[in-house]
């Protein structure tokens, strides 16, 4: 069972200080993720992937939907996060980045969080599994903290390039 979110046609500029943005919340381990909602495509129950030779660790394998070949890739692996047996929680996001269909695999989906640009804090520098070039901001709605992902950022890493950059307004 999946469901299917349509995205809105446009982006607000993060940088305006009118801006709203809404964003997919996801959870890794402890962590609560976010990613622009105008990336995804669905959201599907976890299935085993066909696994490609010589792949990167954190890419599993490919799925097919509905004719098209989806990589899909363990964020907990690409994150350097301890791994987890999948169990009924773990879904993979469908995400559409530049011209190419990602999946990314989570520990689950929490909602979607609209945030308004006061609620946004840039990210702090910082080095370990997560570059912080790979963060938008972080994101503050009540006691929850959100990371908010640059999705084209983490897929277009040198040992990944699943994605091609292209800026949405």
């Amino acid at each position: 069972m999946s469901t299917v979110l349509s995205p809105v046609p446009q982006r607000a500029n993060i940088d305006a200080p009118t801006s709203i943005r809404e964003f997919l919340a996801f959870k890794l381990g402890d962590e609560e993720y976010g990613v622009d909602i105008l990336r995804v495509q669905e959201i599907r129950s976890y299935e085993q992937p066909t696994h490609i030779v010589n792949a990167p660790a954190q890419i599993l394998g490919v799925v097919n939907l509905r004719g098209v070949i989806v990589p899909i890739v363990d964020m907990r692996i690409q994150f350097g996060l301890p791994e987890v047996k999948y169990d009924v929680f773990t879904v993979v996001i469908v995400l559409n980045i530049g011209h190419k269909v990602v999946g990314i695999v989570v520990d689950g989906v929490s909602d979607v969080i609209t945030l308004t640009a006061d609620q946004m804090r840039p990210a702090p520098e910082f080095s370990g599994a997560i570059d912080s070039g790979s963060v938008l901001a972080l994101g503050t709605v009540n006691d929850r903290m959100l990371i908010l992902l640059d999705i084209e950022c983490v897929m277009d890493s040198a040992e990944m390039g699943l994605a091609e950059r292209q800026s949405i307004q």
